[in-house]
């Protein structure tokens, strides 16, 4: 991973993009924010990113998803097919932004999207 971002500082790039990967969310954030923080590089991904260091992440509301799974158990077990059910999009979006990650960075958020956002981490 610190070769990814040695490569990133490189070619100067100006943020990371973490994408929502099962492993990431719960081996890697950490790691990922914590040596973008080292290298200036405002990280910006999924909902729990934020809390452990990135800049800001915005994403479904992953217990709102979950709590669908249950009307798809059910039908199935009525005798729907899988294949028959409907495709599902999030109805409900959060954005989280980390304040002190942002007056690290020097970024400096305007108060309309502070107000928006589902948390301000502060």
């Amino acid at each position: 991973m610190a070769g990814a971002f040695a490569a990133m500082t490189k070619s100067h790039a100006d943020a990371v993009v973490v994408l929502n990967d099962g492993m990431l969310i719960t081996k890697e954030k950490k790691t990922i924010s914590g040596i973008a923080a080292k290298r200036r590089l405002p990280a910006l991904g999924f909902d729990t990113l934020a809390e452990v260091g990135g800049l800001m992440s915005y994403g479904a509301n992953l217990p709102a998803l979950f709590r669908r799974g249950p009307y798809f158990v059910d039908g199935i077990l009525k005798g729907a097919k899988p294949a028959d059910l409907p495709v599902e999009q999030p109805t409900q979006f959060e954005l989280f932004i980390s304040r002190k990650t942002a007056n690290a960075l020097g970024i400096k958020f305007p108060q309309s999207m502070l107000v928006r956002a589902t948390k301000v981490i502060k």
